[in-house]
């Protein structure tokens, strides 16, 4: 059934309205009187709506219904990951929504090779926000993810140890398995923080430990920086039970 995000959605006598891109959308889909589709309040809430009038610049829509969307995972994950070159980034953000994450964050490491000035920033922001809306409205997620950047490194580690659960993902680590750490889940939030091409140097990784953010291996591979992200936040909604089906009663 097609998908809609309108944000903080009036509901007027139980009719909605959609105008602009979603309208131009659902021209694209060529929605007619009659046909089903689903409006979300970006905040959790789905409603169930049938078109009664399209006449290509607004969709009106009857709302039949409306409970919570069951797109969205019980465990708060941050994806954390350090600025990479090209637009591997929006990668990242588009793949993040689709698995489930609430928040995709980039920040400054010592070894990114590329990060944006402070001209380009909110305009690169602007964009990202755009990849994850899009992405959760064709995934069925129930919220969009915020995107946003830190200024540094240390603010990225003061923001992963408030959380639940923590891990830096260290290709130079031995003594601590991502599987391991992570173990049948069972917590609320959760932060992964992954480097860039160069990975973390190793005084980062002496200061995520000393934050206590444990530092973890993904196996005796070596990923990419576009594909750690992705591997540690499937093996993390895994553990938590989020793989295990569609029709999960929240």
């Amino acid at each position: 059934m097609p998908r809609f995000f309108l944000p903080a959605p009036a509901v007027c006598g139980g009719t909605l309205e959609l105008t602009g891109d979603a309208a131009a959308h659902a021209r694209v889909l060529r929605l007619r009187p009659g046909d089903g589709v689903t409006v979300c309040d970006g905040a959790g809430t789905d409603y169930r709506c049938t078109v009664t009038d399209a006449d290509g610049r607004r969709l009106v829509l009857a709302v039949a219904g409306s409970g919570p969307a069951l797109g969205e995972p019980r465990v708060q994950v941050r994806v954390m990951m350090a600025f990479p070159k090209a637009d591997k980034l929006e990668h990242v953000i588009q793949k993040a929504t689709e698995l489930g994450a609430a928040e995709i964050v980039a920040f400054p490491s010592s070894r990114c090779v590329s990060r944006p000035d402070g001209a380009s920033l909110p305009r690169k922001l602007e964009r990202w926000q755009r990849i994850a809306a899009s992405a959760a409205e064709q995934s069925g997620r129930g919220r969009i993810p915020a995107v946003r950047a830190l200024g540094s490194f240390q603010e990225a580690l003061a923001e992963a140890a408030a959380q639940d659960f923590a891990a830096l993902l260290y290709e130079n680590a031995r003594r601590l398995s991502f599987r391991a750490a992570v173990g049948d889940g069972g917590f609320a939030s959760a932060a992964l923080l992954t480097g860039p091409e160069g990975g973390f140097s190793p005084e980062e990784a002496e200061a995520a430990a000393a934050a206590g953010i444990p530092l973890c291996s993904l196996g005796p591979r070596i990923l990419r920086c576009e594909t750690a992200p992705l591997c540690a936040l499937s093996a993390l909604m895994f553990a938590c039970g989020e793989l295990d089906g569609g029709d999960r009663i929240n």
